[in-house]
């Protein structure tokens, strides 16, 4: 196979005009460094190109589970967690790698280059999540960088031997430790939670990711806990807060004191718009809350806002593709993004936000960047956003793993 990749024509966002890029290794060189004669040639047309899709937020446990579990009658966040706790006694290694490795297969061919999954760690199904997706993870490192989060959606307070699977998981090769502090028993218990949380994270030397305030409750108070404890510990910017549904919630003089907090303690932000969408609000008379956190006002004040599928096809949420231009499609619609400069935030928040959420220090098309590149057939973030078209080549360390060209013929009459 030749080591060497030469892109022409390359639209790459963020910069201007085409431009020709050079992978060698894997990673991104000056073009001078590459012998075309020996080199691979691809010619991107001027298609618009970014260095990879990036899904921060994903349950690759739990994905693809809708048709093997009871529906979700009420359709809400509490039967879903019911029901996924009956079906993890159930949970096997061979279905789980079976079940994260088609949607990873999904991803990379919608662009996806790296991704950060929570897998559930609880004494009901121990590691086993855990283990399977270590294996996910070697098996499919060619097509996709991964990242796991150990993550305990029972809780740790209330779930007493979740501490020391947690610790046992980080020791055994998870990146980041999660939380879910608003699942615990009362207010006590979450700052517990949160406190056994960063001292775990200490003891790695990892980041934080944590659902923080998956929920319609207004008085849901876990996030300012959050902003409290990450400056005690001298984590900012290791930090992130997922859903954040309770901010939209919020009376606006304590969301603001909130939302100033989070800038303060440097808490990367995301929100699901697809899960929270379809969970938040549906015991609400109208007008219903919609559970997408205050995005407009958190990106004001300097705060890294990105968005993730959080579930795919299963008790929480029986739709979805881990498609980012969809997930963004949706996005810009329930966040109110409609002028120009706010579509390119919601473009950049799946490529630059993304990165940064997952700390990357090698995301770009610059030397000794991770030669990773998706050519759209679109040249603007508008028209990736309208039509989510094809993604032509992707490309994951200087090799193409996916192509994707749509033959589309209207026969006049």
């Amino acid at each position: 196979m030749n080591d060497n990749l030469i892109i022409r024509n390359a639209a790459v966002w963020g910069h201007p005009g085409p431009t020709d890029l050079a992978i060698s290794g894997g990673v991104y060189v000056d073009l001078a460094e590459v012998d075309p004669t020996n080199a691979t040639t691809l010619d991107a047309g001027d298609r618009l190109c970014v260095p990879g899709f990036i899904e921060p937020h994903i349950h690759l446990d739990k994905v693809l589970l809708a048709d093997s579990i009871p529906v979700n009658i009420s359709g809400s966040l509490d039967e879903a967690i019911e029901i996924l706790g009956a079906r993890k006694a159930s949970y096997s290694s061979a279905d789980i790698i079976d079940r994260a490795g088609r949607i990873i297969r999904s991803a990379v061919a919608n662009g996806v280059t790296r991704m950060r999954t929570h897998i559930d760690i609880d004494t009901g199904c121990g590691l086993t999540a855990f283990d399977a997706l270590l294996d996910v993870r070697a098996q499919f490192a060619d097509l996709i960088e991964l990242q796991i989060v150990a993550f305990p959606q029972k809780g740790i307070v209330g779930d007493p031997g979740c501490e020391a699977l947690l610790r046992e998981a980080m020791d055994r090769g998870a990146d980041q430790i999660g939380g879910m502090p608003f699942n615990e028993a009362g207010p006590a218990e979450s700052r517990d939670h949160i406190e056994i949380v960063f001292a775990i994270a200490r003891d790695h030397d990892c980041d934080v990711d944590v659902h923080i305030d998956e929920t319609d409750d207004p008085d849901a108070r876990t996030l300012e806990m959050l902003c409290a404890a990450t400056i005690a510990h001298g984590w900012q910017g290791r930090v992130t807060a997922g859903h954040s549904c309770a901010l939209a919630g919020y009376p606006d003089d304590y969301a603001d004191r909130v939302m100033d907090r989070v800038a303060k303690a440097d808490i990367h932000m995301i929100t699901n718009p697809a899960t929270n969408l379809m969970l938040q609000g549906r015991e609400d008379s109208h007008p219903k809350r919609r559970g997408i956190t205050r995005v407009k006002e958190l990106l004001e004040r300097g705060v890294n806002v990105a968005f993730g599928q959080d579930n795919l096809r299963d008790m929480f949420y029986p739709f979805g593709r881990d498609d980012p231009l969809e997930l963004a499609f949706l996005l810009a619609h329930a966040a109110h993004m409609s002028q120009p400069d706010e579509i390119e935030a919601v473009f950049n928040m799946t490529t630059n936000g993304a990165a940064k959420v997952l700390g990357l220090s090698d995301y770009g098309t610059e030397p000794g960047c991770a030669g990773d590149l998706v050519i759209l057939d679109a040249h603007s973030p508008l028209e990736a956003i309208v039509e989510k078209p094809d993604r032509r080549y992707v490309i994951r360390r200087g090799r193409v793993v996916a192509e994707t060209e749509t033959r589309r013929t209207v026969v006049a009459e």
